[in-house]
């Protein structure tokens, strides 16, 4: 019989986290003033995600990283939309595994 894997809450952030990350993703449609830094902070996004385990000193700081990247993101239109992800950021660090 197979153990079933405890989910935790790190488990339940990087999951969250991991969503917001494919949805950046999705809203660069278009060139933009300012793109490569987003696509920086994106590789190094993936990075972290990669990681096994779960530091979220280390993903609070990727997040004040998307706030700079977004102040430098001269297109409002992409700036308005990177400022919802990084709304999203936040509420998935704050996620918790769900109480019976």
């Amino acid at each position: 019989m197979e153990e079933k894997k405890v989910i935790t809450d790190a488990d339940v952030k990087k999951k969250g986290v991991k969503l917001v990350v494919t949805h950046i993703r999705k809203k660069i449609d278009r060139e933009f003033d300012g793109q490569e830094h987003i696509l920086r902070w994106l590789e190094k996004m993936e990075e972290v995600l990669a990681k096994e385990d779960f530091d979220k000193a280390e993903y609070i700081e990727m997040r004040k990283e998307l706030n700079d990247v977004i102040e430098r993101t001269i297109d409002g239109e992409m700036r308005i939309k990177f400022r919802d992800s990084w709304y999203s950021f936040g509420k998935a660090l704050d996620k918790k595994v769900k109480k019976k």
